[in-house]
């Protein structure tokens, strides 16, 4: 989708800054329209490899606030999924402050797969049980602070954290106006409220919080099978069970997904009353960022309507369910 945080380079701009990385120029370039917020190149560089560039936003656009250094979160969870075992595109280069183009960018080798939202394989339930596998180990990594430490939104635990990336995401809707179900102070109100749930994690770990079918590869040479995760960008260091929301948006996690059933192959996961609602705040979360990032994104109308329905109506449920949580006795 196109999008005012997707930056535009010229053919000699991305030979030069191919040759700054990797010490080799393009001899062929295709940008990629699929994702959001990058922009993203397929380069075939002039050794005869087929890289994939992601670029920051351009330098003077204010983004959100958790979006602040995206591409350095990205790189940093490459490294540390590669290290779990789970499938990822491998990072050639990775440039933080290139002094020529103004921000950062990844370089990536590039995959021969397919994206599992351009397909539709035999066996989905099989490969959603993979998903769940790689997800789960993707979630095994441990960090020493909640939230986003490359955008500076942290907490010393995570339900202090949490809130602070809602009222961080809240606070950009003043810069950015943007039509919620409810004003903000009262969104925020009602994630404080439901907020005791988070003191049950007690360890950050490393979320990918961006699994939906686009940013999974495929390789069906043979039997299909997941050739890679991709989008580390939206990672954060929090609860494994926020891992569910994006692969069911819009929708709920049902006790027979297969997503669930390979993800207990690895680490046990119990859906108690107070994990569904962590699961709640989590897609609360996100229907904010879906509805609120239009604004530095400003995406085009008509392609974004039907993401900006759903959200709302989504984010109307949610909320609903959130307050009556709240208002449950505790057991």
């Amino acid at each position: 989708m196109d999008s005012r945080t997707k930056r535009r380079l010229a053919a000699a701009e991305l030979d030069a800054l191919a040759r700054r990385a990797v010490g080799v120029g393009v001899e062929s370039a295709t940008e990629l329209t699929d994702g959001y917020a990058n922009a993203v190149w397929r380069l075939r560089l002039a050794d005869g490899r087929d890289a994939v560039l992601k670029l920051s936003p351009p330098p003077d656009l204010d983004q959100l606030s958790y979006e602040r250094n995206l591409l350095r979160m990205e790189a940093a969870a490459i490294g540390l999924a590669a290290q779990a075992g789970v499938p990822v595109a491998a990072l050639l280069r990775a440039g933080f402050d290139d002094p020529v183009l103004g921000g950062d960018y990844l370089l990536l080798a590039a995959l021969d797969g397919v994206s599992w939202n351009d397909v539709k394989p035999d066996g989905e339930a099989g490969l959603r049980r993979e998903l769940g596998r790689h997800l789960a180990r993707f979630n095994t990594v441990t960090g020493e602070v909640f939230g986003y430490p490359h955008a500076g939104i942290t907490g010393r635990t995570w339900r202090s954290a949490f809130l602070a990336m809602v009222a961080a995401l809240l606070g950009d809707t003043e810069r950015y106006p943007t039509p919620l179900p409810l004003p903000a102070a009262e969104i925020m109100a009602i994630a404080e409220a439901a907020a005791p749930v988070l003191d049950e994690v007690t360890t950050p770990r490393l979320v990918h919080f961006d699994v939906w079918a686009g940013n999974v590869f495929l390789d069906v040479s043979g039997p299909p099978r997941i050739q890679a995760i991709i989008d580390h960008e939206r990672a954060f260091w929090g609860d494994p069970l926020a891992e569910f929301v994006t692969p069911t948006i819009f929708g709920e996690l049902a006790d027979d997904d297969p997503l669930l059933a390979g993800y207990r192959e690895v680490t046990p996961l119990e859906l108690t009353p107070a994990a569904r609602t962590r699961l709640d705040l989590y897609r609360a979360y996100l229907y904010l960022i879906l509805l609120i990032e239009n604004g530095p994104r400003q995406y085009p109308p008509d392609e974004y309507a039907r993401i900006r329905v759903s959200a709302t109506a989504s984010l109307t449920d949610v909320l609903d369910r959130l307050v009556r949580a709240a208002a449950r006795p505790v057991e």
